[in-house]
């Protein structure tokens, strides 16, 4: 259970129950049955076992050994804590439990003191007079569009269920998974510290600008905007300094210093309010100077005027004037005109300047273009404004949306509080936005509210001269108010950090998750100082907001896409108590986030995007697996759905076949799988693509056995992970491994992604353990035939090259009979993956005495050119159809051994040890020079690869220990095994049927180990099993493949499915 289901004291009557059971048995309940008690004790077990169990539940006292009772559950869930617990002191009081917050106080006052900051006191008249009004508001509507439309899609989630400390990035992760969460945790981290940066660059610039512009250390600023940047730097850095000293020692500083800032931020946005209508009728406080449609800077207004020595001494240097000085006039021009002086239709359309030209009014070339290269003292615009750009300049002002959901806590009902007091704080702001923009346009001068710094007054900050009760009220308040958001966010974004390491999903992140002794997460804090550094070192703020904004954006696309998901899936989980949402609006909430990422700053929205994708990827790769019931996995489900439900409709076209590999693996009784190379190859059959499921059957009664096949079921996992197979495994437990492995083939898989082709390893001790090894193996091959599916039996699986490994050489395919291309489509496969990828193709094929060998090729070779499948080809003739003197003999040992064991009748014991003489018996009279005699590998499992050498070597004389023993276990015969012997001696003629079949086996083989003897690999049809299910003829069979792979390494007999599995066509 997680650390954030804690026990309380209501519990620990029940945990203490749990113990006294554990502590009478001496064994745990669950382990009771598996031990052997006498009856006393296990009489003893049950009596301490009932003892603590309600008279009504007896009939569930097995159950309740195990699993909690229904009330330990519900505590658990009840007593859930939803925050990040912090370091405490254990010989500490308890603390008190803190107060539940309402509405107001913890979810809409957080939020509006979040929303509301630096830009709406330093750049919004700017916004304004530069956008006109109609376009300006247009940008705080979509703006404010965004922020509604992601707080409907937060208050769905946040209301569907507890939603933990963390904001967006638990609601994200929680709803799209790890890797989007993680991607989107950083991202909003990230934002969250550039906040802090661009707050700490405003409140430096609202001091320098605005309060002490002696303060400069570069000169003035005014005539040099780098002068103006590089103050803003190096005051920044003492300011984060010192800011961050704040953080560290004292948060409970940080927490009651936001109550004041948000009383400066409500104090003044109420002075300007009341400064507007107190100003109706404009004042006389601010004048400014202008030169034809030219706003000028630095120029006392008694000096105003065209014929003051002032004006001409500035503009006719050296007694030659500027020609537009001369010909225009010098004129006052009131700033503050108030609502009734009609200045509003003025400021209705745009006045959008690229960087260089003047500001003035109109859009006239001759009034906005510097022809002369000369500023003299006129103001200039100093980047080029876009309604893009603008855009991206303002969204950070109404960011701060989640600071409620961040408290949920804290909060008596959040599943009340939050919607309607984020929906509330939004409305809120967006009304004060939307209508500051009317009653800027409306109240101030259009070149006025384009002075972004107010050099035309002074260097006076526009929204505070209009304020009342006079200036310092907003100089101020939007300093201590731009100080506490810096500081939030500097206390903020250290615990985002903290809670996304502690999640593990992000491994390079694991030391951000500590905390130090007082629970502050100190190296969070000393990394958010870094990159907040960094943020400062831009010293714009033009250049901040931007930036920032594609960080915002993508945080909030990711949670309109959460709900969107989550509504579409319509998972059972989902079900939010806020009804007010549906699927388009998140869907709408997506489109304009990307919308407005992409319109304001596409290099800045790519930055933004290839940092996601990067973190996403390295989670995907490298981050802890977390199952959270997020929608990407449901998501994934819905889509298979379909998709299943798509291929259910009808079998795949031939060019979308593809091998769907079941593999059976045997276990040994060690549960290890015996032939670890079959996985191996099946990766390398599926090079890293497709799905593979691997399957093993363990003999048994599952009640009895069920620990057993979970563990082999976890050893099978392993290994398919040692040998990057991409798929899944099963352990079935039945009476009988035939019969089980009959159902396996029969009912593995779903529609359409049934598997189409099974991989089961070589019996190769067939001989020695008797009739139950190669009659399950027989079966299973009747079984794949009868479901039409594709077998492939790899034999000498422990000379299969790792799939690691690069070789060379030939991939040899004899195509004796036509099986639906399957044999054309598996070295092609094989090839695509680097360990057979330097391999050459040779495909031999078989002419009968009437075939034409010539032609044979010709079709061959244009038939690989139309399958696009590059090999060599050779017709192999095989004229000589006269039965041996050697194949008689072969098929007559073959068949006195079967009579021998017929006749015979033994136990399963006394059988081995006389089918063990047979075999030596016969091998000795029929040996002949071969590469390789196939032995069990599995004991070569557990050897080092440097001995491959060795195994290869013990392989080849693999009968040697066999010829030792023989003589002794000859010599042992009783007197039945020689009644036996001679009369099985007397019928001396082999049946016919086994001899022609004896006979294709030994020249087939004659002709692949001479032409292939050398090939790394060597692809044969496997011959069909018998129709009569009688133990002679199964045994003749396996016999029959001994013969035809004898002599070769490495063997891979394929049989079709029974359909066409490769075409000619496009």
């Amino acid at each position: 259970m997680p650390d954030r289901f804690q026990v309380t004291k209501a519990d620990e009557d029940t945990v203490l129950d749990y113990h006294q059971d554990e502590s009478a048995s001496g064994k745990l309940l669950g382990d009771i049955h598996d031990e052997t008690l006498d009856s006393g004790d296990i009489h003893r077990a049950e009596e301490n076992q009932k003892s603590n169990i309600d008279p009504n539940l007896y009939l569930y006292d097995d159950d309740l050994a195990t699993r909690p009772h229904i009330s330990t559950f519900i505590s658990s869930i009840a007593n859930y804590e939803n925050t990040i617990p912090a370091a405490t002191d254990p010989d500490a009081k308890p603390p008190q439990p803190s107060a539940r917050m309402g509405t107001l106080i913890g979810v809409f006052l957080p939020c509006i003191q979040n929303i509301f900051g630096v830009i709406l006191f330093i750049r919004l008249t700017w916004v304004v007079g530069t956008a006109g009004a109609v376009c300006g508001f247009l940008i705080v509507l979509t703006c404010c569009c965004v922020t509604m439309l992601t707080a409907i899609s937060m208050s769905a989630i946040a209301t569907n269920g507890v939603v933990p400390a963390g904001g967006s990035y638990f609601m994200i992760s929680r709803s799209l998974g790890p890797e989007f969460g993680g991607a989107v945790g950083m991202l909003f981290y990230t934002g969250t510290t550039l906040a802090a940066a661009m707050y700490i660059v405003g409140a430096v610039e609202i001091v320098l600008t605005y309060m002490a512009p002696w303060a400069s250390i570069f000169g003035d600023f005014t005539k040099d905007a780098d002068a103006m940047y590089n103050n803003f730097r190096v005051y920044g850095t003492v300011l984060l300094i010192f800011m961050g000293l704040i953080v560290f020692v004292g948060v409970k500083f940080v927490n009651k210093f936001a109550t004041v800032a948000l009383a400066c931020v409500i104090l003044s946005i109420i002075a300007v309010y009341v400064g507007i209508f107190d100003n109706i009728h404009g004042n006389e406080k601010l004048y400014m100077c202008v030169l034809g449609k030219r706003l000028l800077k630095d120029i006392p207004i008694d000096n105003c005027t065209k014929d003051d020595s002032f004006m001409r001494d500035i503009y006719c240097p050296n007694n030659k004037c500027d020609d537009y000085y001369l010909n225009n006039n010098v004129s006052k021009v009131k700033g503050i005109k108030g609502l009734a002086s009609g200045v509003f239709y003025d400021n209705v359309w745009p006045s959008f300047l690229e960087k260089g030209q003047f500001i003035s009014y109109g859009r006239d070339s001759i009034d906005i273009e510097n022809i002369d290269n000369e500023s003299y003292n006129q103001i200039m615009a100093d980047i080029t404004t876009t309604f893009t750009l603008l855009i991206g300049i303002f969204f950070p002002s109404v960011t701060g949306i989640m600071a409620g959901s961040n408290r949920s806590g804290d909060l008596a009902d959040a599943q009340k509080s939050i919607p309607i007091g984020t929906i509330c704080a939004i409305l809120t702001t967006s009304t004060v936005y939307l209508s500051s923009v009317l009653f800027f346009a409306g109240t101030v001068d259009n070149l006025l509210l384009r002075d972004k710094f107010g050099q035309s007054i002074g260097g006076k900050l526009v929204v505070a001269n209009i304020a009342w009760p006079n200036q310092w009220v907003i100089l101020i308040g939007s300093f201590l108010s731009t100080l506490g958001a810096g500081l939030q966010s500097l206390t903020g974004a250290p615990r985002l950090l903290q809670a996304i390491a502690r999640d593990e999903i992000i491994p390079f992140l694991a030391p951000f998750a500590k905390s130090s002794n007082r629970g502050e997460p100190t190296r969070a804090l000393l990394l958010t100082i870094v990159i907040c550094q960094c943020g400062i070192l831009l010293g714009n703020v033009d250049l901040l907001a931007p930036l920032l904004s594609m960080f915002f954006l993508m945080c909030y696309g990711f949670v309109n896409l959460a709900c969107a998901v989550q509504t579409l899936l319509r998972t059972p989980n989902w079900r939010p108590r806020f009804k007010f949402y549906h699927w388009s609006l998140s869907l709408i909430g997506l489109t304009l986030c990307i919308s407005v990422m992409i319109m304001t700053s596409w290099y800045f929205a790519l930055i933004a995007l290839s940092m996601a994708i990067v973190i996403y990827k390295y989670i995907e790769y490298r981050g802890a697996e977390k199952e959270w019931g997020d929608g990407i996995r449901g998501m994934a489900l819905t889509a298979a759905r379909f998709s299943l439900l798509r291929l259910e409709e009808g079998p795949p076209h031939t060019k979308n076949w593809r091998p769907q590999i079941l593999v059976l693996s045997k276990l040994n009784d060690n549960l290890l799988p015996k032939y670890r190379k079959i996985f191996s190859f099946a990766t390398q059959l599926k090079a890293g693509k497709g799905l593979t499921i691997c399957v093993s059957v363990l003999k048994g009664d599952h009640t009895k056995i069920a620990n057993k096949a979970v563990d082999a079921k976890s050893t099978l996992r392993k290994y398919m992970t040692d040998e990057k197979v991409k798929g899944f495994c099963d352990i079935l437990v039945a009476q009988q491994i035939g019969e089980g492995l009959s159902s396996v083939i029969q009912t593995i898989g779903l529609g359409g992604m049934k598997p189409n082709t099974v991989i089961i390893g070589w019996p190769y001790s067939w001989r020695q353990e008797g009739r139950n090894s190669w009659r399950t193996f027989i079966q299973t091959v009747r079984t794949v035939a009868a479901c039409h599916m594709a077998l492939m039996v790899p034999k000498g699986i422990n000379f299969y090259p790792e799939s690691n490994h690069k070789i060379g050489g030939n991939i040899d395919i004899w195509w004796i009979v036509h099986d639906g291309g399957l044999l054309m489509l598996l070295p092609f496969l094989l090839k695509q993956h680097r360990t057979w990828r330097n391999c050459k193709l040779r495909i031999f094929t078989v002419a009968q005495i009437e075939d034409n060998s010539i032609q044979m090729k010709k079709d061959l070779k244009t038939f690989l050119y139309h399958l696009r499948i590059e090999a060599d080809v050779e017709v192999v003739e095989m004229n000589n159809s006269d039965i041996s003197a050697y194949t008689y003999e072969r098929t007559l040992m073959m068949e006195q051994r079967n009579q021998m064991l017929r006749a015979l009748g033994l136990n399963k014991k006394e059988n081995s040890k006389v089918v063990q003489t047979i075999v030596d018996h016969h091998y000795d009279a029929t040996r002949t020079a071969s590469k390789v005699r196939f032995a069990d590998p599995t004991t070569e499992e557990t050897q080092n690869h440097e001995s491959h050498n060795d195994e290869k070597r013990n392989s080849v004389d693999s009968d040697a220990p066999e010829e030792t023993d023989a003589p002794e276990t000859t010599s042992s015969k009783d007197e039945s095994t020689e009644k036996a012997d001679s009369k099985f001696k007397s019928n001396v003629k082999p049946d016919e049927f086994n001899v022609r079949r004896m006979h294709t086996a030994i020249k087939l083989n004659e002709v692949i180990v001479e032409k292939s003897q050398d090939a790394q690999l060597v692809i044969m049809n496997l011959p069909g099993p018998p129709r009569e299910v009688r133990a002679e003829r199964e045994s003749n069979y396996m016999e029959f493949l001994e013969v035809l792979t004898e002599g070769l390494e490495k063997v891979l007999m394929v049989r079709g499915g029974g359909r066409e599995v490769i075409t000619i066509y496009s």
